[in-house]
């Protein structure tokens, strides 16, 4: 691999030994996968920040870091975490959890990242352009980032991502280059896609048959920002998607060959058997979860509508970023929401919550993504619902 005189001093320890660990994991991640060099980034987002997910080693090892001087050099920003940072006592998360997550958000706070906590980093100030490269974390943002718009980030782990924000760079394999871009399987729809909970199942159906390849999606005539985030959410969810291309609607769908591909066809008999098979609740909910991936403003403004002359019969929590929630405050959407019996969580998502540790057990959701990491991740039998159809059966 081909360094720069200064990346060469850093790897000598010339910048001390946090700088000297992180560079020399992303040099050997980079010799793993053949790259000839690191490229800047221009911002990076973390993941492993809820407590639940990196537990008591990974709170040590963010303090040690934090407390041995470690610094961002770039815009960095984090994932959710697993408690509301400002109303969790009201909401009742458990304290003992709450005081462990205030301690690894003080210490990526230490390291200058900011406490952006959101997995759609896109809706809340941080917007790569066509062509950056960038280094995110989490699934559903790398496959929106990638996808929608046309920035280049592999799926990063949580170390190696807070090594390209210490050191601002990232090797340059994968996703970063024109040519692992490509299509490798077209996807005809030959079906209705109504509703973002539609365009979820079909995510999550394409995810299983495609795995790892890069599809190419024929038949969407139009999708907006909504849908196609909960299209590549169920998509990284269900396979190791972190790219997808929409015929005349992404940016890179009319730059890419096509000719030569497998085809599969997608009917509206596949959408009904995934849908069925994400439905696991086997009782009415305890609580409707929205949110995931977070919610944007239009997608809230949607619940109010919904919600108007109605009155919950069952908890409803809708999950989006600090960000988002202080302009829907500023526009009257969530004292709608409030009216109804509903709350507008931010910094945190039911996925990475300890919600089975406050007796919440059925989950009602419209996300393909919440659908196939609830059960396992947080016990939950699941009802997979269109938000409308959740809201209309709860009312």
């Amino acid at each position: 691999m081909k360094l720069t005189d200064e990346q060469q001093r850093v790897l000598n320890g010339s910048d001390g030994e946090v700088r000297q660990k992180m560079l020399r994991l992303l040099v050997q991640l980079g010799r793993l996968y053949d790259a000839s060099e690191l490229v800047p980034v221009k911002s990076v987002q973390v993941a492993g920040v809820s407590y639940k997910s990196i537990s008591e080693p990974g709170l040590t090892f963010l303090e040690d870091f934090a407390r041995k001087g470690a610094y961002v050099s770039v815009p960095t920003y984090t994932n959710p975490a697993g408690i509301d940072v400002v109303a969790w006592r009201e909401i009742g998360f458990p304290e003992a959890f709450a005081g462990k997550q205030l301690r690894i958000l003080r210490a990526f706070e230490a390291m200058g990242a900011a406490l952006s906590l959101t997995c759609t980093p896109y809706l809340a100030g941080n917007t790569p352009g066509f062509g950056d490269h960038i280094a995110w974390s989490e699934s559903s943002a790398v496959c929106f980032a990638n996808s929608v718009l046309g920035a280049r980030t592999n799926r990063e782990g949580g170390p190696s991502a807070l090594a390209a924000a210490i050191c601002g760079v990232t090797p340059n394999y994968g996703l970063h280059q024109d040519e692992n871009r490509y299509p490798e399987v077209i996807i005809e729809v030959d079906t209705e896609l109504r509703n973002t909970t539609d365009f979820g199942t079909l995510g999550y159906f394409v995810g299983k048959e495609v795995q790892h390849r890069v599809p190419y999606l024929r038949g969407v005539p139009e999708a907006d920002t909504e849908q196609l985030k909960m299209m590549g959410a169920a998509m990284a969810a269900s396979g190791s998607l972190s790219l997808f291309h929409v015929e005349n609607v992404t940016p890179e769908a009319g730059l890419v060959p096509t000719e030569g591909r497998p085809v599969v066809k997608v009917s509206k008999t596949d959408l009904d058997q995934t849908r069925a098979s994400l439905n696991r609740g086997k009782r009415d909910v305890d609580i409707i979860m929205l949110g995931c991936p977070h919610a944007s403003i239009k997608e809230l403004h949607m619940v109010s509508e919904c919600l108007k002359g109605r009155r919950l019969k069952r908890p409803l929590w809708i999950c989006t970023s600090r960000a988002v929630r202080t302009l829907a405050v500023d526009a009257g959407l969530v004292r709608g929401i409030e009216a109804a019996g509903g709350k507008v969580l931010a910094d945190t998502c039911a996925v990475v919550a300890p919600i089975e540790e406050m007796g919440i057990h059925t989950s009602g959701v419209n996300s393909g993504k919440s659908a196939h990491y609830l059960p396992g991740l947080c016990k939950q039998d699941v009802v997979y619902r269109s938000m409308e159809e959740l809201i209309e059966e709860q009312t």
